[in-house]
């Protein structure tokens, strides 16, 4: 019974801190590692792009919705990166604040 009682323990100290870490940033740890993904996939389609050299764009991912930020040469190159985000695998909706820089 010992061994019994501590692995109830053991798990209700593992739900605790799971809660505890999920109320403090108000996402899971998965939706933390799908956000961190979704980044790292949209920022590698921008880099690869050579001909529209985006990489100065800004990528922050929350809740599956990615922010682009920053600024670029032209009208074309804030849609290209806008397209390319829509590309990444689960991304839910994309919030292009890109500024068009002015010469």
């Amino acid at each position: 019974m010992p061994t019994f009682m501590k692995t109830i323990a053991m798990a209700v100290v593992i739900v605790a801190l799971a809660v505890g870490c999920q109320s403090a940033t108000g996402k899971t740890a998965g939706r933390v590692v799908d956000d961190a993904t979704i980044t790292a996939s949209v920022k590698s389609k921008l880099v690869a792009d050579k001909a529209s050299n985006l990489t100065r764009v800004d990528v922050d991912t929350n809740n599956a919705t990615v922010y682009l930020n920053g600024t670029v040469d032209s009208a074309e190159q804030k849609a290209k990166a806008e397209q390319l985000a829509w590309q990444a695998s689960g991304v839910k909706n994309v919030v292009n604040n890109l500024q068009v820089q002015r010469r």
